[in-house]
């Protein structure tokens, strides 16, 4: 059941950038459905929270938590949007996984973790994939410079989850965490948002990138990470670029570019490395 869990984590995750186009096909901006994410979200975490009694949180924590709720759920909901709508699903999901490069550096710089030839490999390689994906682009691709920037920038504070998990997790359930962390999160996107009329297909999208891809993503995740080193489930997670290619190809013919297929296997390289390291 542990790599049922864990397959369906990665599953679900890479429904987001191909779900959200279709949200944007029906005149949602990027940055509105990085708003319901995080609303519908925090809607089932606090029920869960709730449920469970899992609500108190030490009042030294709270500002970290508030600052995460800022970067982690604000910059990182919206720069991944952002990058879907600039350059497509597929591009966005493979910028999304240059985090484990960004990790690589946070954790020297923050953790004081070294960083060993293995992981300048893995870091040289992510920036040589990046590149790759630059030059060759993608069928979608409608402003190449914004979709490598917010790309980047959602891989960068998708990685500060890995730091804030380090310092946190240990003394936190994760509906907690999230139960304070989601809606500063939203406030902090709502200065931004449009709102437009939702029809039935756009709040179907809503409505499944928050519940199952966000708030069901995580508990999978979470459930096979109980049951299988933590290693070997961040290997299986590299399943969620793949998704968002197969389905981005299936639903809207995007495609990569040669050199952006080589770019993206490149940084699907280095996040196996980094998972070695």
């Amino acid at each position: 059941m542990a790599y049922f869990y864990l397959l369906l984590a990665a599953f679900l995750w890479g429904l987001i950038g191909p779900v959200s186009r279709l949200a944007f096909q029906e005149g949602l901006s990027p940055l509105l459905v990085a708003f319901f994410r995080a609303v519908i979200a925090w809607a089932f975490f606090a029920l869960h929270a709730l449920l469970l009694r899992q609500v108190r949180l030490l009042p030294k924590d709270l500002p970290a938590l508030l600052l995460f709720g800022l970067v982690g759920v604000s910059l990182f909901y919206g720069s991944y949007q952002l990058s879907v709508g600039f350059g497509g699903a597929a591009l966005a999901s493979v910028l999304l996984y240059t985090a484990p490069a960004f990790v690589a550096l946070l954790s020297r710089l923050v953790l004081k973790e070294a960083l060993d030839r293995l992981g300048l490999l893995a870091v040289a390689l992510t920036l040589l994939g990046v590149g790759l994906m630059g030059l060759g682009g993608g069928s979608q691709v409608k402003a190449l410079l914004p979709a490598l920037f917010f790309g980047l920038l959602s891989g960068f504070t998708y990685a500060l989850y890995y730091i804030f998990g380090k310092l946190y997790l240990p003394r936190y359930a994760t509906p907690t965490l999230f139960l304070y962390a989601l809606p500063v999160g939203a406030l902090g996107l709502l200065p931004f948002v449009e709102f437009a009329p939702l029809g039935p297909a756009a709040l179907w999208a809503l409505l499944f990138v928050g519940a199952f891809s966000t708030y069901g993503a995580y508990l999978a995740y979470y459930a096979g990470l109980r049951r299988l080193p933590a290693t070997r489930a961040s290997v299986l997670a590299t399943l969620e670029p793949v998704v968002a290619n197969l389905f981005a190809f299936l639903l809207f013919r995007e495609v990569l570019s040669p050199l952006g297929y080589l770019g993206a296997g490149l940084v699907l390289l280095a996040v196996l490395l980094s998972v070695r390291r």
